[in-house]
């Protein structure tokens, strides 16, 4: 690189290069359409979209409905609104994979990023018709797996394998997308509820035309298309003896991890119903959206993310380092927690026939978050250092199907909260996540030594 670009790249934003704050630009109005969308959907589906005289207008419903109840059945309004979400958020984490596939041998990283935010905000303007609501879902999806899995790799793509910059530049990206995490459930949520369901995706909408404008506004400042180099068969990494076991090991924690994250995803499905109808949402005379309860938890999730962080910085200077797989263990089992609390607040209501206070929500969405925080990053790392470095790329990607499973089940469980009491309901959500933890237990006994930080030292003979 020439002594003049160099300059160039170190005179942008706060000494980072000039395409920095274009691609946190276009990932935060990014965050704030898909949580935006997120927020209203299974919402207009059980208050609007399925209700009788409005899904016979909806495109090829009829063929949709039939799929999905040959496998599960037939299904009331709400158990159908909890599938469909939950399929479309199980297959948000599975698109991208082919999406980094499509910009790595076909397209580029930036045309495919550009293809990606076009795809989305067409699906946000179509959700605003009944008719074209199947299509915007695909769109939606399609454009979810070209724009998430390339923008992140092309943020990292600016700055050198050592430049120090870059852990700056992922929390600024980091700390965007949750800020607009609190945001867009209000905006878009506000504009539905309060005005009609088409203002509300009408504004994810032109969400993510902002973000794309941001975007091709940044264009000239962002690294040169290049294809990926041809490794010749001889010289690509290899398993060495024990890193097999390594990759079971991790393989067999999916399970555990997606039944240790129901609760959590359950918050954009049957949470949002349950709270609806369960919450006393009056405030000085007005009634809030139930759909800022989203903004409620990404608020309190930012505040506790920073103090569990200062708590295990302060720990392993005073302590002795827990490693990674039992913080992740920890994390589930205050997972489990919360929705033991929505129960215990659901049994509340029954017995007083009145509306719950705020104040349940509050005690459920800190003891999730401080699971959340102690679970999910813990268990990222977790899979980014065990995994062997001939299958690094390719563990991450299978690390994420754990949301996948997660967000189908959520979608069939959520489905039962019609037929069954809300206590009855969060205690078999408690119940399952506790399953989770205990085999989450279970594989730190099986498998200690591999998901733990000294095997792979063993191994290289760093520990004597």
């Amino acid at each position: 690189m020439q002594t003049a670009e160099i300059d160039r790249e170190r005179s942008g934003f706060l000494g980072h290069p000039r395409g920095m704050p274009f691609i946190v630009g276009a990932e935060s109005m990014d965050a704030f359409s898909f949580y935006g969308m997120q927020a209203l959907l299974v919402l207009y589906m059980t208050k609007y979209l399925l209700l009788t005289g409005h899904a016979d207008h909806v495109a090829g419903f009829a063929w949709f409905r039939g799929a999905i109840e040959s496998v599960s059945g037939p299904l009331s309004t709400d158990a159908l609104a909890s599938m469909i979400q939950g399929l479309y958020a199980g297959f948000a984490y599975l698109t991208p994979i082919a999406g980094g596939f499509l910009a790595d041998r076909v397209l580029g990283r930036t045309r495919t990023i550009v293809l990606g935010a076009a795809l989305m905000s067409a699906g946000h303007f179509l959700m605003a018709f009944e008719t074209s609501f199947l299509p915007a879902l695909l769109f939606l999806l399609l454009g979810l797996g070209c724009f998430g899995s390339n923008i992140a790799t092309q943020l990292g793509e600016l700055y050198t394998p050592g430049d120090s910059r870059r852990a700056d530049a992922f929390q600024l990206f980091s700390l965007g997308v949750t800020t607009t995490v609190i945001f867009s459930p209000i905006i878009c949520g506000a504009l539905a509820q309060r005005f009609a369901w088409h203002w509300g995706f009408a504004a994810a909408g032109i969400g993510m035309l902002v973000g794309l404008g941001l975007y091709l506004a940044g264009l000239a400042w962002f690294p040169a298309p290049r294809r990926a180099a041809r490794v010749p068969r001889a010289a690509r990494a290899r398993l060495v003896a024990g890193e097999a076991r390594a990759v079971l090991a991790l393989v067999l924690l999916l399970p555990a991890l997606a039944l240790a994250m129901l609760g959590n995803q359950e918050i954009f499905n049957a949470y949002l119903i349950w709270g609806d109808a369960t919450y006393n949402l009056v405030f000085f005379g007005t009634v809030m959206p139930v759909s800022w309860l989203i903004s409620l938890d990404a608020f309190l999730g930012a505040g506790i993310a920073v103090l569990v962080l200062m708590f295990w910085r302060w720990w392993d200077r005073t302590h002795r380092p827990i490693d990674e797989i039992t913080r992740v263990v920890i994390g589930a089992f205050l997972m489990a927690a919360a929705p033991l609390t929505l129960a215990i607040a659901s049994a509340e209501a029954a017995a007083s026939g009145h509306r719950l206070g705020l104040g349940w929500g509050l005690a459920f969405h800190i003891i999730n978050s401080i699971g959340f925080f102690n679970f999910y990053p813990v268990a990222t790392a977790l899979f980014s250092r065990a995994a062997p470095p001939a299958l690094a790329g390719l563990m991450m990607g299978v690390f994420r199907l754990h949301l996948f499973a997660a967000n189908l089940l959520v979608g069939f469980l959520g489905g039962l909260l019609g037929s069954m009491s809300g206590e009855r309901f969060w205690l078999m959500h408690a119940a399952l996540v506790t399953g989770g933890a205990l085999l989450l237990l279970l594989s730190k006994v099986v498998f200690g030594r591999v998901l733990t930080p000294t095997t792979r030292l063993e191994k290289e003979g760093l520990l004597f």
